[in-house]
């Protein structure tokens, strides 16, 4: 479920940024109540897809804080479309400024971390965080629900 919930995650956009979860909620249950999916996974991957954006949403159970650790922690350059830099918008600037990020999971010691190599002639640290904190605090209540901390390293020095 939390592979169909990825799968569909920012289907919303296609209505509009603004409120693209809960767009994409509808747009989900309705796409799956056609392919004959049941009502109770129905139901779960549509509240993991509308609880996925940060404005509104949090982990609720453990598909909601899957597809938010995957959502949150996947930024990266070639997420950026727009190859004019000067027409960059905040977050194509950060997400070009990260020329490097893995997500490692350590089952024994209950830990997934973030692990972040930024330009910081391209974004500085504090841009970073003015963007990202609010998804940074999103993946540790994700971690928590799953019973696991959430920790992240920028350019090799631990943040949070």
């Amino acid at each position: 479920m939390a592979k169909i919930a990825g799968a569909l995650h920012d289907i919303g956009n296609f209505i509009n940024r603004n409120h693209h979860a809960e767009y994409g909620a509808i747009l989900a249950y309705n796409i799956l109540e056609k392919m004959g999916v049941s009502l109770k996974d129905r139901v779960t991957i549509a509240s993991a897809i509308g609880n996925h954006d940060e404005s509104t949403g949090g982990a609720v159970d453990v598909i909601s804080a899957a597809l938010i650790l995957a959502d949150k922690t996947d930024v990266r350059r070639n997420r950026v479309r727009n190859k004019d830099k000067a027409a960059f918008d905040k977050h194509d600037r950060v997400n070009y400024a990260v020329t490097n990020s893995t997500v490692n999971v350590n089952a024994q010691k209950h830990v997934i971390t973030l692990n972040l190599q930024i330009d910081e002639e391209i974004c500085t640290m504090y841009e970073y965080f003015e963007i990202f904190l609010g998804r940074m605090m999103m993946c540790r209540g994700a971690a928590e629900l799953l019973g696991t901390k959430f920790k992240l390293t920028a350019n090799g020095s631990k943040v949070l």
